[in-house]
């Protein structure tokens, strides 16, 4: 405000015609506006190909509670935008409400940052055919959820052996499955604790430590809480793995 108030006194001091004025008045104000505009804000954009109506929603965790942030009504086009200021990465989610009466596949998750974000997707693939452009963090982020697939797929295989009721498994059968099964979920722990200490200059390591591996020895979690870099140590993650240790 002061820097228009002094466009004001230099046009009054000068005696140059208010029309004149005026123009210079609402260049100040978009010029002031750009000045202003905040570095930490997140721009996410992107289009649902075959979408002609529906509302997409922009949520996050916000103490434990799935919280919407911003909604857009999409009518005949499948266009979408949203703005949000974030001071670290974090995870967020598209979730998309249509008319479909199917409640899968229908909410994309994503690691989001500072910057512009492009997520392009289809209405009938919405969440299993997303492609997520611009983040760094995401990239990371889908690497580790790509290989955790193979464990859950595995996991999913011996339940499905364990509990058949065609041709069930005997007593031995069955220990020899939940054996497997123990030394998938053994593998699955050694590999997230494993990309956590080697992406520590990722926002996404103490994600994965946090949701994949709670449970786990809390000696390796602290290795991995003091191994941060000290910008993701200070990340929304990086405090809430050392809170949790705390608590521990």
């Amino acid at each position: 405000m002061e820097q228009i108030q002094s466009f004001f006194m230099i046009f009054a001091a000068q005696k140059i015609n208010m029309k004149y004025a005026f123009r210079f008045f609402l260049m100040a104000v978009v010029l002031i506006g750009c000045q202003e505009k905040s570095d930490n804000a997140m721009h996410v954009s992107g289009t649902i190909d075959g979408l002609k109506k529906g509302t997409l929603f922009l949520q996050h965790l916000q103490d434990s509670t799935l919280t919407t942030i911003d909604s857009v009504v999409i009518k005949g086009k499948g266009d979408f935008k949203f703005e949000y200021d974030l001071d670290s990465p974090e995870v967020f989610y598209l979730y998309l409400e249509k008319a479909d009466n199917n409640d899968f596949n229908d909410r994309i998750t994503f690691f989001g940052e500072q910057g512009d974000i492009t997520i392009n997707s289809a209405w009938n693939t919405f969440e299993s055919k997303a492609e997520v452009l611009g983040s760094n963090s995401h990239d990371t982020f889908q690497a580790c959820r790509d290989i955790l697939s193979k464990f859950n797929a595995k996991d999913f295989e011996y339940m499905q052996a364990m509990i058949r009721t065609e041709n069930p498994l005997d007593s031995l059968q069955l220990d020899s499955v939940q054996k497997l099964a123990n030394k998938n979920t053994l593998k699955r722990y050694l590999y997230v604790l494993n990309f956590a200490l080697t992406n520590t200059d990722s926002p996404v390591s103490p994600y994965m430590a946090l949701t994949e591996a709670s449970d786990a020895n809390p000696k390796y979690l602290d290795s991995i809480s003091h191994a941060l870099s000290p910008e993701v140590a200070n990340s929304k993650y990086g405090k809430t793995l050392k809170a949790f240790l705390a608590k521990k």
